[in-house]
């Protein structure tokens, strides 16, 4: 199963969280690479002292933000009338995969997925 990490599983494993480390360790045995976007990774980066989410990160896809995707996740927002640009971006990028997004807020980024035409699934971490 592909995933797309949101910032709470980011600032999980920053925070040692043994439960974000086992299940990122166990997705990348079985050869699955996770995923997450330049701007969430932005959203939990404060320190070059963070050497936990650094580590996490290597194990990790991280999609960039290309202009010509700034139009689809305006119009993302226009539909479900939300403003969290950063989200819609993950939202978007885990709709171009199929893959299920992990997030500490799942209320917001499945009422994202449903402006979608094809709604991707959350589940909560």
């Amino acid at each position: 199963m592909s995933v797309v990490y949101d910032a709470g599983v980011l600032v999980a494993a920053d925070r040692n969280d043994r439960e974000a480390w086992a299940d990122h360790r166990a997705r990348l045995e079985m050869g699955v690479v996770p995923q997450t976007t330049a701007p969430v990774v932005a959203q939990v980066s404060r320190s070059p002292r963070q050497a936990q989410l650094r580590r996490f990160l290597r194990g990790c896809l991280i999609v960039a933000f290309a202009p010509e995707q700034s139009h689809e996740v305006g119009a993302l927002l226009g539909r479900t009338r939300a403003g969290d640009v950063v989200d819609a971006h993950l939202v978007l990028t885990a709709a171009a995969t199929g893959a299920t997004v992990l997030t500490s807020d799942p209320d917001d980024l499945r009422s994202l997925s449903n402006g979608l035409a094809a709604p991707v699934t959350v589940r909560a971490v």
